[in-house]
C-alpha cells in the first residue's frame, strides 16, 4: 500500500490575503510523508508571515530526518520542529512592529509509512476518515471548545457563538506553548484530512465523509469538492485542505497541489 497526497487552498468568498499555507510532501531520505496546515492571524502582512515561517521552518527542522525513527522519536522531532517554529514566529513578532502579536494555527502529520503522528496547535483541525465514519483527531484550542466541555454552553450553542473563532492556544503569540500529539495509523482505503476552520466551519463532517470516501474519484477531485463546498456555503474564510489516503499500489503517489 502507498500513501496519496493532495493539498489545496482558496482565497474565500471575502479575504483579500489567503493567511492559509499549506505543504505536503516526502521527506527524503528518511522515506516519511509529511504534511502542514497552518492558518494565520494578526492582520495585514502578519497572518501570511506567520504561516510560512512556521511551515518553512518545519520542513527544513524535518528535512534531514534519518530512516527507522520509532513513533515516539517521530513525535518528539515533529514537536521540536513546531517549537522551532514557534520560536521564529514569537521572535519576528516582538521585533518588528508590523508583525507585532502575529500568530498561526498549525496540524501536521509525520508517517513512516502508514504510521506516524499528529500534533496541532490551534483550531486547524485532522479528521480520520474510515467506513466506519469520520473521528476528530484534534481538540480545538479554542474559547467555545472550553465553554463546551465544561457544560456552560451547548455544542448548538458553540457552532453560532460570537466568540467561536477566539484561541486559547496559537503559535507564535507567546514565548511559550504547548504541542498536542496522537498517534496515527491507516488501514487499507483509510484517509486522513488536514484542514484550517475555513473548511471545517461551513463543511459538516458528515459531508468530508461522504466526499473523501468516494474512492472511485481522484483524491484530487475530492480535495477540490471540498473547497467548493466551503464556497458554496459563505466561503467567508480562506480555505485549505490535505488529504492523504492508504490506496492501491500502482496509483500515482505524487503530491499534487491546488492554489486558488
Amino acid at each position: 500500500m502507498v500513501i496519496h497526497t493532495v493539498h489545496a487552498t482558496h482565497i474565500g468568498n471575502v479575504r483579500s490575503v489567503n493567511e492559509d499555507l499549506s505543504w505536503v510532501g516526502r521527506i527524503k531520505p528518511g522515506g516519511y510523508t509529511l504534511g502542514i496546515v497552518a492558518d494565520g492571524m494578526g492582520g495585514h502582512l502578519a497572518g501570511d508571515t506567520a504561516s510560512r515561517l512556521t511551515v518553512e521552518t518545519i520542513v527544513a527542522d524535518l528535512g534531514g530526518l534519518e530512516a527507522g525513527l520509532s513513533p515516539e522519536a517521530c513525535g518528539a522531532a515533529l514537536s521540536d520542529a513546531i517549537l522551532h517554529a514557534n520560536e521564529v514566529v514569537h521572535r519576528q513578532g516582538e521585533s518588528d512592529i508590523r508583525y507585532h502579536n502575529m500568530g498561526t494555527t498549525v496540524v501536521a502529520v509525520l508517517l513512516s509509512g502508514t504510521e506516524g503522528v499528529i500534533a496541532h496547535i490551534g483550531d486547524s483541525r485532522a479528521y480520520k476518515i474510515t467506513a466506519e465514519g469520520i473521528e476528530r483527531l484534534t481538540d480545538d484550542h479554542t474559547l467555545v471548545n472550553e465553554l463546551l466541555k465544561s457544560g456552560q454552553i451547548s455544542a448548538k450553542e458553540a457552532g453560532s457563538h460570537p466568540r467561536r473563532n477566539v484561541l486559547t492556544r496559537a503559535l507564535g503569540t507567546d514565548a511559550e506553548v504547548k504541542v498536542d500529539l496522537d498517534r496515527l495509523a491507516l488501514a487499507s482505503g483509510e484517509a486522513l484530512i488536514l484542514c484550517s476552520d475555513g473548511l471545517s466551519n461551513f463543511v459538516a463532517e458528515s459531508e468530508m465523509l461522504r466526499t473523501v470516501l468516494k474512492s472511485g474519484e481522484a483524491l484530487e477531485d475530492r480535495a477540490h469538492k471540498l473547497i467548493r463546498m466551503a464556497l458554496n456555503s459563505g466561503g467567508d474564510d480562506n480555505i485549505t485542505v490535505a488529504l492523504f489516503e492508504n490506496g492501491r499500489a500502482g496509483q500515482d503517489a505524487a503530491t499534487k497541489e491546488w492554489v486558488q
